[in-house]
């Protein structure tokens, strides 16, 4: 049986080749509701399939764009892949998630693939430790735009948090509560990755302008087989931490499991704060005070960011957007 073409759908639909494709190109505003009606009862009655390879020739594009992730067990991380795939669903465009495990070999294997399968443009939460492939990337005029992590001498788009104030908001509040002695916990530091230095020295910089004093017994980085350890030193100390901070979700759950292992009551014992708002933050007993990344708006940005590189808009955005974090108040301070 010959397979409909565009032409036998325009033809149906009694309109233009041109208003079919600007029908499956999304572009509603070139056409009157009623139109755009009209083209789609067309294609469901002849069971239209558009062929995508020879719209991809035609257009010389593949209408997919890539996102490598550097560990897809953050919360921040499967918010921000759903926000961006929503983004290019509505553009016509499909993606590939690939998770490089915090590996810049993995990473590495991850981008030339996407590469290979010619897809449009990249979005990368960098491992930071393949400069020689995004300088490739860059010197090839490829889109791409990092997200969370920042290499500010490549000059390459990227959007992530205010780590600084992020910090800074979970040092105030426990501040306000009466608490001086803060610790802070993060995930290992490899390859200078920027959130966990930025959101260290944000913490640190947000006690001296209260006047406290920085005790390096009460700043950890460990991995996340470690944290139970980390957490055991703090308590072996003379003068324990009052407060934890928790550098991201990861160490939040780690630090939770501790507490209730060892009967350590919240906010009793200690006061936490953990930066990166969890689905159960809200209902755990007790309610755990957070600081939440605006990880819709930064993945739309980003989104925008990667498609205006796509469609090779003249003002190309080489910036680093730092989108402001919010404290969400709850029972654990």
């Amino acid at each position: 049986m010959k397979p409909i073409t565009i032409t036998d759908v325009a033809n149906h639909a009694n309109v233009s080749k041109s208003t079919v494709s600007q029908y499956l190109n999304k572009r509603y505003e070139y056409m009157s509701e009623k139109t755009r009606k009209k083209i789609e009862e067309t294609i469901e009655e002849l069971n239209y399939q558009p062929n995508i390879l020879a719209r991809s020739l035609k257009q010389k594009s593949t209408f997919t764009v890539g996102v490598v992730v550097a560990n897809i067990l953050h919360t921040f991380s499967t918010q921000v892949i759903r926000a961006i795939e929503n983004y290019f669903y509505d553009h016509g465009f499909h993606i590939i998630v690939c998770n490089a495990d915090d590996n810049p070999e993995k990473e590495k294997n991850y981008i030339e693939m996407l590469r290979a399968k010619q897809v449009d443009g990249i979005i990368i939460f960098p491992t930071g430790d393949n400069l020689d492939l995004y300088k490739r990337m860059k010197r090839d005029q490829f889109p791409i735009v990092f997200m969370d992590r920042t290499i500010e001498e490549l000059n390459i788009a990227t959007v992530m948090l205010d780590n600084h104030l992020a910090s800074k908001l979970a040092v105030d509040r426990f501040v306000d509560k009466g608490f001086e002695n803060i610790a802070i916990i993060t995930t290992s530091i490899i390859r200078d990755i920027s959130p966990r230095i930025e959101r260290i020295q944000g913490y640190k910089d947000a006690l001296s302008a209260h006047g406290i004093r920085c005790n390096p017994d009460y700043i950890k980085t460990v991995n996340a087989e470690e944290i139970p350890d980390a957490l055991s030193d703090f308590f072996d100390l003379e003068k324990p931490p009052q407060a934890i901070l928790a550098g991201n979700d990861i160490i939040l759950n780690g630090v939770l499991r501790y507490m209730k292992k060892y009967g350590i009551h919240i906010p009793e014992d200690i006061a936490v704060i953990g930066i990166d708002d969890v689905p159960y933050a809200s209902f755990y007993t007790p309610t755990i005070t957070t600081i939440d990344q605006p990880a819709i708006e930064m993945a739309n940005l980003a989104a925008e960011l990667l498609l205006s590189q796509i469609n090779k808009e003249e003002n190309k955005d080489t910036s680093v957007h730092r989108l402001k974090p919010t404290l969400l108040m709850r029972n654990s301070c």
